[in-house]
């Protein structure tokens, strides 16, 4: 009995530490500036994409569109432009948005220019990365289009790197 009680107590501990923090406690300013908490996507799943204007996967865009297209009732797809890998996203908040409506008909919720990794990298992306965070997984970001996913509990369900396609059967089997 001793024994069962020292492990049960022991799995409490683990589970009130695995995740420290949740995502929902966290925020970002909008692609104009207004600050959104994340908060208020509860309920529903959420795929972050650090995304780039100049990068060999930017028509990527036209895949994330669809996505949200498709699934926008469930899931909330937030683009979060950086400048991080290779000076591809050099453009001004006005500019990053007036690229992606003009060439992909962007319609999803975008962020302002954030860094993803690094001294400076965003809470959300900390959160993202780090296990001891989301109680999931440990990540590093090698490059633009990289897209994480959360479910509507807000738990990490996915990391995908950038070569996998926002509309791919690895994405899509966790969105729906």
């Amino acid at each position: 009995m001793k024994l069962l009680l020292s492990t049960l107590l022991l799995f409490v501990t683990l589970m009130s530490t695995a995740q420290t923090d949740t995502i929902y406690n966290l925020s970002f300013n909008d692609i104009e500036g207004n600050e959104t908490s994340l908060s208020k996507f509860k309920g529903k799943k959420i795929l972050f994409v650090n995304v780039a204007s100049e990068c060999g996967f930017t028509g990527q865009y036209t895949e994330l569109q669809e996505l949200h297209t498709k699934h926008g009732s469930d899931l909330v797809l937030i683009g979060f432009p950086c400048d991080q890998f290779g000076g591809q996203e050099s453009g001004t908040e006005s500019e990053i948005k007036s690229f992606c409506e003009k060439n992909y008909g962007v319609t999803f919720l975008m962020a302002s220019k954030i860094d993803v990794k690094g001294k400076g990298q965003h809470p959300i992306y900390s959160w993202l990365t780090s296990k001891d965070k989301n109680g999931s997984d440990n990540s590093s970001i090698l490059w633009n289009f990289e897209k994480y996913l959360v479910d509507e509990n807000g738990k990490l369900i996915g990391h995908f790197n950038s070569k996998v396609k926002p509309m791919s059967d690895k994405i899509i089997s966790l969105v729906n």
